[in-house]
């Protein structure tokens, strides 16, 4: 049996390559990127080639054994463009869904793990937020994971597990938190979208690897399962554990969320983006996921707590600024 990865030279497609390869486990990665670590390269398959495309798809010769572990997404993280942004992410996240699902139907492969976010949620005003909620999402990500759930769902024959994780962090973790560790690194005040009593969970990406590679010891359930850590903090105190570690000269700037988000919103429209609409505008929400279903059908917990799992990710960050 083989397990695939889409996206293997992700952030998370690495941590799960580690953990499979730790298990003895014959691992492909198929990727626009090549494989950075030489190790892992001396141990591996892989694929180079563009989930978009059906012919480099064609190239993982799928079989009926296989595990795909579809992680291939466009992110908030890449160079978001300005406009239609619907159809940016549909390109990756749902066309390329689909391609994968026709492959593995056509090969008679059955076992898929799919990542999704909590985005698909919106914000329901709710708190924890069941995976049965119903899914608003607020903008052009959180919609085009939804339309891959979708299709994961109607796909004849296949097993798909899908998760809906929180922010994943850890070592390594970069993206939206690169722009907070640099003013903390540098002692600069940072900004807080309203008065930091909110939750902000997280999830551990050791923890989102464990989380995949239960499922498919369970034959992948289809769920969908949250994924987030057990007791959040407040958004206050997490961003002060967080300078604390950093022994920074930072200071905390609460600033009323309707005023930033009015600015944050206009400097989105004139391609200024400090931070896309889906993020701010539930900055200053109590969100947490509600993961007991998670815990009783795969086995799984979290293993980290908020805090420790952003120290991490602040560490890995000093490392890229010697």
């Amino acid at each position: 049996m083989r397990h695939i990865i889409t996206g293997g030279s992700g952030f998370t497609g690495k941590v799960l390559t580690r953990l499979l390869l730790k298990t003895g486990n014959t691992v492909v990665h198929f990727d626009q990127k090549p494989v950075a670590d030489g190790i892992f390269r001396e141990r591996i398959q892989t694929v180079t080639g563009d989930i978009r495309n059906r012919d480099d798809v064609e190239r993982l010769n799928l079989a009926a054994g296989d595990v795909i572990y579809h992680l291939a997404a466009r992110q908030f993280a890449n160079d978001v463009p300005k406009r239609n942004r619907d159809e940016w992410f549909s390109e990756v996240n749902v066309n390329g869904t689909q391609i994968i699902v026709d492959a593995m139907q056509k090969a008679g492969s059955k076992k898929l793990v799919f990542f999704s976010t909590d985005m698909t949620y919106g914000n329901p005003g709710i708190c924890p937020i069941p995976p049965d909620c119903e899914q608003k999402p607020l903008g052009p990500y959180g919609r085009s994971k939804l339309l891959a759930e979708k299709i994961l769902m109607n796909a004849e024959g296949i097993n798909a597990t899908i998760f809906r994780p929180r922010l994943i962090t850890g070592s390594g973790r970069l993206g939206i938190l690169g722009k907070l560790f640099g003013l903390i690194y540098r002692g600069l005040p940072v900004p807080m979208i309203g008065d930091g009593s909110n939750r902000y969970q997280m999830v551990g990406v050791d923890d989102c690897a464990r989380a995949a590679m239960l499922a498919v010891r369970k034959g992948c359930p289809p769920g969908p399962f949250n994924l987030g850590s057990k007791s959040p903090p407040t958004t206050y105190d997490l961003l002060t554990g967080i300078i604390a570690h950093a022994k920074s000269r930072s200071r905390l700037l609460p600033i009323p969320a309707p005023a930033i988000k009015a600015v944050l919103s206009a400097m989105d429209r004139i391609g200024a983006t400090l931070l896309y609409p889906e993020q701010f505008m539930i900055a200053d929400a109590d969100i947490m996921l509600e993961t007991s279903g998670t815990v009783e059908q795969l086995g799984w917990s979290p293993s980290l707590d908020d805090v420790s799992m952003m120290n991490a990710a602040y560490d890995a960050f000093i490392t890229t600024r010697r």
